[in-house]
């Protein structure tokens, strides 16, 4: 069996990732921090551009060029046999951990690795997937006034084999870690851990203040509308409180005792499960040799072998950045298009473009200014004479 599983497995790891979402710096350095900043400018850029172009119906330019690898359908180079476009023989790998907890590195580091994964901040993308659990489950809840737990419903998994991927990262498959293992006994799971619970939840309570802005303000766009759904389910569960769902904006603030309590109940929960056999707790510090040992990966074609260094992204300041710049561009695109169309509008009223407008009104308003300077100085020197 091992035999088999190595022989799917490619020879050589992949070795292109998007260094858009990686920041391999040494912590605390300046590049580190530079990096950070772009890398949540040009993500929360590209998120903006997918919903500007699917509410529009316009295809906009790249800004950088590089695209996400998680969110990837390419799954010529997995390790699961596809029929017919679809995985045959199952999702392969899951990870069990809240968000914050280094999801976002370990989904990068199994698109590596050869497992296609799906990583919540690129759920929306994958519109079958996406649209399944909103109707399903995230509006449903927000109908009803009651959250739709893991034990109320069960999601179509197959929409994920379908969609070529291998293994899912983030909530909210996180939490149906249960169903998963009785469909797809063969399936290991990734419990990603952070130091400890107040760490956690200062990175969770970053995450959540940066989103809630964008979605309070982006909801007359439907697509944004649908990730706002997401967003109260999410807090819903995370909170254990239903007042999420239906609260006005701005939402109600993270309950730091109940989100710990939340967290912590859940790894527990996760580590009386699953079978150690298939279960590794795991902190993205500790690199690419746990991982790769965990999932059968052979030393030759682990990429520490190979000195490719385990991604870094998606820090709390990088996700702040996501956030002012998802918002920001949308914004700076609606500024565009509503001047452009009051300049087609006010060159046909006065035969003018603005700017010439305001080049002839700065005119006049110079030359007034001038000449009453030219006046109040005549009457000085006259007043002057008198005397």
């Amino acid at each position: 069996m091992n035999d088999q599983r190595q022989q799917q497995r490619p020879q050589q790891p992949k070795t292109k990732m998007s260094t858009v979402y990686l920041n391999q710096n040494d912590g605390g350095s300046w590049s580190e921090f530079f990096g950070d900043i772009y890398s949540g400018i040009a993500v929360g850029f590209g998120h903006s551009k997918w919903f500007v172009e699917k509410t529009t119906g316009l295809t906009i330019p790249s800004l950088t060029g590089l695209t996400s690898s998680s969110s990837s359908k390419d799954s010529s180079n997995n390790n699961s046999a596809v029929v017919n476009g679809k995985l045959a023989d199952g999702l392969k790998v899951i990870g069990v951990g809240y968000g914050r907890t280094g999801t976002y590195s370990l989904a990068l580091a199994l698109d590596e690795l050869g497992f296609p994964t799906l990583h919540t901040q690129h759920l929306y993308e994958n519109q079958k997937i996406f649209t399944h659990f909103v109707d399903n489950i995230f509006y449903k809840s927000i109908q009803q006034n009651e959250v739709i737990t893991p034990d109320m419903y069960t999601p179509d998994f197959d929409l994920l084999l379908n969609g070529g991927f291998a293994a899912t990262m983030d909530l909210p498959f996180a939490l149906y870690y249960q169903q998963i293992h009785e469909i797809y006994p063969d399936c290991k799971f990734i419990l990603t851990v952070r130091e400890n619970s107040e760490v956690w939840f200062r990175s969770w309570d970053v995450l959540t203040k940066s989103i809630t802005q964008p979605a309070q303000f982006g909801r007359i766009l439907s697509h944004v509308n649908r990730l706002n759904y997401y967003m109260r389910w999410l807090f819903s569960i995370v909170n254990s409180d239903k007042t999420y769902l239906n609260a006005p904006f701005p939402l109600p603030p993270q309950n730091k005792a109940s989100a710990i309590a939340s967290y912590e109940a859940h790894n527990e929960k996760v580590r009386t499960s699953i079978p150690s056999s298939h279960l590794l707790e795991y902190n993205v510090r500790e690199g690419w040799e746990p991982l790769c040992s965990f999932l059968e990966i052979p030393e030759a074609n682990c990429p520490s072998t190979h000195g490719i260094p385990f991604p870094k992204s998606n820090s709390a300041r990088a996700v702040t950045w996501q956030a002012y710049s998802s918002f920001i561009g949308p914004l700076v695109l609606t500024v565009f298009i509503v001047f452009s169309l009051f300049s087609l509008v006010f060159r046909k009223a006065t035969g003018m473009s603005v700017i010439s407008w305001c080049l002839h009104v700065k005119a006049r308003f110079m030359h007034w200014t001038n000449e009453s300077l030219k006046k109040r100085s005549k009457k000085n020197k006259m007043g002057m004479k008198m005397e």
